[in-house]
């Protein structure tokens, strides 16, 4: 082959490569990709997706804002964005928003709307073309609630009225009927008055509150305590007994007939009289006194007995009740004995004339049968020691006592 024809094959191949070089540039530049700078700002291209390649250019405004929650604070307004020239996939839609941010701007309460309003500003289909900010698909963009006339109704924190509730301004509802003749007649019955309720059956009780033999510092011996009542809720006929014996004699033995009126749920008066059998000769006094529960669960009797020659002797006596168990029973016990004037045939003097305290743990096998032991110390004060002293007694003692409670 010689010279002039492989450079004449050279020349045709170089022409046809030339051309078809021009033809790609010419189509190249048909499709937009190199936009001429003398394009006008104003235009509106033909909306494109963004390539994937090259992140979009963010719009003027913000098309997020009503994403953001109440506690967010507004945005500032974003500085005047590039040509629309420069954002060829988002051309569509942004043309207005400079008008959108002059109008935020006139509405002072624009910066309350969050999530709750949509911004009534921009035109919905100026969005057509954002199927996916962010990457996200269109079904996952929240749906905004329709824009209200009132701008302050997001800041209502009142629960809505439930149904059914009466306005403000209504009376109230009367939540009872007015009670009647007939609802109070059916709740009291005419044969139900005064202290009837409590019927009138008679009852009896009969109680051994102590029945012990102590071993003391001066002997042994036995004592006891006793009461019992006949009678209805409210009246009652008492019966108390007590006494003494030490060295086979008996020291000590009274014998009360009381009446009793119930005055309140917890404390009846008494009234009647005592005969005392020993010490001394037997003698009889006139007794009146009150006895029942006080607060905290204390029993108490207080009794004044008057006698011959104007004698008067008062009894208190306080007992309580502390449960160890519920049948292993503590008992502590304190009486005093005062007498107006002095009695030397039965050893006992005025003022304070003795003090008596005791301990008693008891165990109920039943409520009527409960055999205890306890301690006791007695002492005697004033001018009755004085006359124990005179006749030859101890006028202290401190006894071991074991002994039986029972009630039928």
């Amino acid at each position: 082959m010689s010279a002039s024809s492989t450079l004449l094959r050279t020349g045709v191949l170089a022409a046809a490569l030339w051309t078809a070089i021009g033809s790609a540039h010419a189509q190249h530049s048909a499709h937009g990709h190199h936009p001429p700078a003398t394009k006008p700002a104003a235009a509106k291209p033909t909306p494109q997706r963004p390539s994937a390649s090259k992140p979009a250019t963010p719009p003027v405004t913000d098309p997020h804002a009503h994403h953001r929650t109440p506690a967010e604070p507004a945005a500032t307004p974003r500085p005047q964005a590039a040509p629309a020239a420069a954002h060829p996939a988002h051309g569509s839609g942004h043309a207005d928003s400079a008008a959108g941010n002059d109008k935020r701007a006139d509405d002072p309460h624009a910066q309350h709307r969050g999530g709750a309003e949509s911004d009534t500003a921009q035109d919905d289909s100026a969005h057509a073309g954002h199927t996916g900010h962010a990457g996200q698909p269109e079904s996952s963009k929240p749906e905004m609630p329709p824009a209200t006339d009132d701008a302050h109704a997001h800041h209502r924190s009142e629960a809505a009225q439930p149904a059914g509730d009466l306005p403000a301004d209504h009376p109230p509802r009367e939540p009872l009927p007015p009670i009647t003749d007939a609802d109070r007649a059916a709740a009291f019955p005419a044969h139900l008055h005064g202290h009837d309720m409590h019927g009138d059956a008679i009852r009896s009780f009969v109680r051994i509150d102590r029945l012990e033999a102590f071993d003391g510092d001066h002997g042994s011996g036995q004592a006891w305590e006793a009461d019992a009542w006949i009678g209805g809720d409210t009246d009652r006929l008492w019966l108390k007994a007590s006494g003494e014996r030490s060295a086979g004699r008996t020291h000590a033995a009274d014998l009360d007939v009381l009446y009793g009126r119930s005055i309140s749920p917890w404390w009846d008066v008494v009234a009647g009289a005592r005969q005392s059998f020993r010490p001394g000769p037997s003698q009889t006094f006139a007794a009146v006194g009150i006895q029942g529960l006080a607060p905290y669960m204390f029993e108490v009797s207080a009794m004044a007995y008057a006698g011959e020659g104007g004698q008067v002797i008062g009894e208190l006596e306080l007992e309580y009740e502390l449960l160890l168990t519920n049948r292993l029973i503590l008992q502590p016990v304190v009486e005093l004995e005062l007498a107006r004037r002095d009695d030397p045939a039965r050893g006992i003097g005025s003022g304070l004339a003795k003090a008596e305290a005791g301990l008693r743990l008891r165990y109920e096998f039943t409520r009527r049968f409960a055999p205890y032991i306890g301690v006791v110390h007695e002492r005697a004060y004033g001018d009755t020691r004085d006359l124990r002293d005179a006749m030859g007694e101890a006028p202290d003692d401190t006894r071991i006592v074991i002994g039986l409670r029972t009630w039928f």
